[in-house]
């Protein structure tokens, strides 16, 4: 591993890059929202080598999801990681749920005194693969002063492909009309009807209420 954390600066807008020639991760920091009770604004980006994928929080049929560490940090009080949406990837006869390119997981940081900048540190244990699958470890730390960043556009477009909550038959372009259970001579299945727009090439995901659960990937 490449050892990129050194010390934390209120002038950077991103750490360096900790990994090796097969992935490499760093924090980025996001200009201030308005209002002084408003979160603060941050990234963790992930840089794959081509052909490398790496996993959603369930990862499906195969695979180890992404676990973060934000222990050392100072003054956070919570960090939320967002999700954009992933993809289906074969792996052998299994299909696994992952990024095949470079990743950004925008943060929501919710500082304790948010008169003081934050100090946010993080170690990240994750899988890369690509015919084979390695752990891989990374460390970053950065200072969050609430400046203006010119990583906002990445962290915006990041955002924009995080899938939000809506009630059961609402959505903006696709819904889930239904759920329901039907009996099959094998096993019973779970029918979930969608709607989308013509020439939408929809994909599902179903998760369990806790990450103990493994879910076969939807059909």
């Amino acid at each position: 591993l490449l050892t990129g954390v050194g010390p934390a600066t209120a002038a950077d807008e991103a750490s360096r890059w900790d990994g090796d020639a097969r992935s490499a991760i760093r924090l980025v920091a996001g200009s201030a929202a308005p209002g002084k009770a408003a979160p603060m604004r941050a990234g963790i980006q992930i840089r794959l080598k081509p052909g490398w994928h790496t996993y959603w929080r369930y990862p499906g049929d195969a695979g180890v999801p992404p676990r973060f560490d934000f222990a050392g940090s100072q003054n956070v009080k919570a960090v939320e990681v967002l999700w954009p949406a992933p993809q289906r990837i074969a792996e052998e006869s299994l299909v696994a749920i992952g990024y095949s390119g470079d990743l950004t997981l925008p943060l929501v940081i919710v500082p304790q005194n948010a008169a003081k900048p934050v100090v946010l540190r993080l170690k990240l244990d994750y899988a890369v693969c690509e015919k084979l699958c390695v752990p891989a470890e990374g460390r970053s730390e950065l200072v969050l002063a609430g400046g203006p960043s010119s990583l906002d556009a990445a962290l915006a477009a990041a955002a924009a492909r995080v899938p939000q909550r809506v009630a059961l038959g609402q959505g903006p372009a696709l819904a889930v009309k239904s759920v329901r259970r039907e009996d099959g001579a094998a096993k019973p299945s779970i029918v979930v009807d969608v709607a989308a727009p013509p020439g939408t090439d929809a994909v599902l995901f179903a998760e369990g209420p806790t990450p103990e659960w493994a879910l076969p990937v939807p059909a």
